[in-house]
């Protein structure tokens, strides 16, 4: 496994007293395999948090929403989840291509529990597996480097209210997102995307949609 501290980590123990804590931490917490206990964990979350590389190095995070077990642990060292339809950026996804070290953050905001996994990914637009997720474009693939298991005690208690409607489900084809029936964005969106504009309810303005996302209306 990479070295998990380095030298300016110690500048910040020594100065706080904490080597021999972190070594220990690290010795008891820190390990390059998913564990049995952290595969249910993983599989039984319906989010995580995306942290990316660009090409010019800026660190960058995302939010990956899907029913439960949508990230699937394939093997003790083997992680993956799908990219589903967004915003046309592939923003994550580009960022793979030119630096491939990933970190994921799971949060169960109830228990709370939370735990880190980093590792060195590949995106597939035809990855066998893709069969296994409706309307995912492609699959990431995580070799798995190290997870760790973070204490919870500043992870505030949510309770989740409703699930979301536009998560991908075999034979329920997800509504279009609400955003794209901005009037602006019409003439950029895919031919798939346009055509479905009109069964949606037609354009909005711009306006139309900032007032939405204040009521939660998206």
């Amino acid at each position: 496994m990479v070295e998990f501290l380095g030298s300016t980590h110690r500048i910040l123990q020594d100065r706080f007293g904490t080597q021999a804590l972190a070594d220990r931490i690290e010795q008891v917490a820190v390990h390059d395999k998913v564990g049995t206990a952290e595969k249910a964990f993983i599989e039984g979350r319906d989010m995580f948090f995306l942290a990316s590389v660009t090409a010019d190095g800026q660190p960058t995070v995302s939010y990956k929403g899907g029913d439960p077990g949508f990230v699937r642990v394939l093997s003790e060292g083997e992680v993956v989840f799908p990219s589903y339809d967004g915003n046309g950026m592939y923003y994550s996804m580009g960022n793979i291509a030119d630096n491939a070290k990933l970190g994921l953050l799971f949060i169960d905001f109830e228990t709370p529990h939370r735990l880190r996994l980093e590792g060195t990914a590949t995106v597939s637009h035809d990855d066998p597996l893709l069969v296994d997720y409706p309307e995912a474009q492609l699959l990431v693939r995580i070799a798995v480097a190290r997870v760790f298991v973070n204490c919870p005690r500043y992870v505030h208690r949510y309770k989740r209210v409703e699930t979301s409607p536009y998560v991908p489900r075999e034979g329920q084809p997800a509504p279009l997102a609400v955003w794209k029936r901005i009037d602006g964005m019409l003439d950029v969106l895919p031919e798939g995307d346009r055509d479905r504009v009109a069964d949606a309810g037609g354009t909005i303005s711009r306006q139309d949609y900032a007032d939405r996302i204040l009521k939660g209306d998206v």
